[in-house]
């Protein structure tokens, strides 16, 4: 079983914490999650996702991957994963048309599954996934936001994205609309990497040369993501902040 950490915090401006997390590190399982909505409903979408992954996770057993390797179980835990969060997509959805309060709730969601000597990685949102290896970090999810958009069109720079007043706006959630297509990576793991998940509370105060720099210290991973979360806070706290940290064996 891998070592990890992890830290979630309200931060300085924010009167509740809508994020949430899951850790099942015996299964290899790690997410985080970031909710928005009105009336606390962003919170109830994000908790709800974690629920609903955990569900899924007990309710259908990842063994049918167990003889398969290479893009046989590539592609076999895609399609594992994809349906996890097509179903928690729909059972948010549910909620939300039987409770007014709850309309148009959604929430992002960034998974990570170490099996073996891989990486899987799901995504959906503004959460990301990085990796820190030979002391180095590397972004290894694409942001669903209106920024990124922009940063791909080649009209705007990732520091001009850091301030855009428009920066928060995601493009695709979960509960945002009926189909929602996740992202799904695969990369190969190397002892000593380590592998962090955040919400935007996290990266959207610091760069990645400030992550980095925390991620190389040698405290207990639990330490590492104290840091962080006290770092980001310092930087002025806006948005909860959620942290996930986890060695490679």
């Amino acid at each position: 079983m891998a070592s990890f950490g992890f830290r979630t915090d309200t931060g300085r401006q924010r009167e509740g914490n809508e994020d949430a997390l899951l850790l099942l590190p015996s299964r290899g399982i790690y997410a985080v999650a970031d909710g928005v909505g009105g009336h606390n409903s962003g919170e109830v979408a994000s908790r709800k996702a974690m629920a609903g992954i955990e569900n899924f996770l007990a309710a259908n057993p990842m063994s049918g991957a167990d003889d398969l390797q290479g893009k046989y179980r590539e592609n076999w835990l895609k399609g594992y994963f994809l349906r996890c969060l097509q179903k928690v997509n729909a059972e948010i959805l549910r909620e939300a048309a039987s409770d007014p309060v709850m309309d148009r709730m959604a929430t992002t969601v960034v998974l990570g599954f170490l099996d073996m000597e891989s990486l899987y990685v799901v995504n959906v949102g503004d959460s990301r996934a990085y990796i820190l290896r030979d002391g180095e970090l590397t972004q290894l999810t694409e942001d669903h936001s209106y920024v990124n958009k922009l940063i791909n069109a080649g009209t705007l720079t990732k520091s001009e994205a850091r301030m855009h007043p428009q920066k928060n706006i995601i493009t695709k959630a979960l509960g945002s609309a009926k189909h929602t297509e996740p992202d799904f990576y695969r990369f190969d793991l190397h002892q000593g990497d380590r592998v962090m998940l955040c919400t935007d509370g996290l990266h959207g105060e610091l760069t990645d040369d400030e992550i980095a720099e925390t991620l190389r210290h040698k405290e207990d991973l639990n330490g590492i993501c104290r840091l962080l979360v006290d770092a980001a806070n310092e930087k002025g706290g806006h948005d909860n902040i959620t942290v996930v940290c986890v060695d490679s064996k």
